[in-house]
């Protein structure tokens, strides 16, 4: 059991931006009454960045800050952290990952209506293509916690949550804990 100490599990959300994290997170949170921290939001408020990457059009995350900022809502459990990367984050903090997958068709749609530049578009399909964010979970974390969910439509957001709440069913018969009131 990774969280040991804890009575109430984290999960991860992980892939690439605009794979659906955050709209798979807020449902979460909103049927399993668990907190959901969304990194890039906690940045935004925090200002917790070193800088920015001119080619990406993106600022980049003081990562030791982030950490430092949600360490104890994370340590007390009943999170669901989300963000695309996931290698920076201690180990143990995360009971399962999850990371979004999309097709590339409709992943080039999303990022289009954000009106991504044409760089940032090609860096983020390169990254779905070639798993990038998949391999960065599985080389962070014990594979056998690692999980890959298609992300391509509102069914598929449905049977993700459906899913998530099973495991997290799981999760609490295994563990001996109670959820929380719903």
């Amino acid at each position: 059991m990774v969280g040991v100490g804890r009575s109430h599990p984290n999960i991860l959300i992980t892939g690439t931006p605009g794979t659906g994290k955050t709209s798979l997170c807020r449902r979460l949170a909103t049927v399993t009454k668990m907190k959901h921290v969304n990194i890039g939001a906690v940045a935004l408020e925090n200002n917790f960045y070193e800088g920015e990457d001119s080619t990406l059009e993106c600022k980049i995350l003081d990562e030791d800050k982030v950490l430092s900022h949600i360490e104890d809502t994370v340590k007390r459990g009943n999170n669901v952290v989300d963000y695309h990367g996931s290698d920076f984050f201690d180990e143990d903090w995360f009971d399962i990952v999850f990371c979004l997958r999309t097709e590339i068709e409709i992943l080039a749609k999303r990022l289009e209506e954000r009106e991504y530049s044409d760089v940032k578009i090609k860096n983020n399909i390169e990254s779905e293509i070639f798993q990038v964010l998949l391999e960065e979970a599985r080389e962070s974390y014990d594979p056998e916690i690692v999980y890959e969910l298609p992300s391509n439509n509102l069914a598929d957001v449905d049977s993700n949550v459906a899913r998530i709440q099973s495991w997290i069913q799981s999760w609490y018969a295994d563990n001996g804990g109670t959820e929380p009131e719903r």
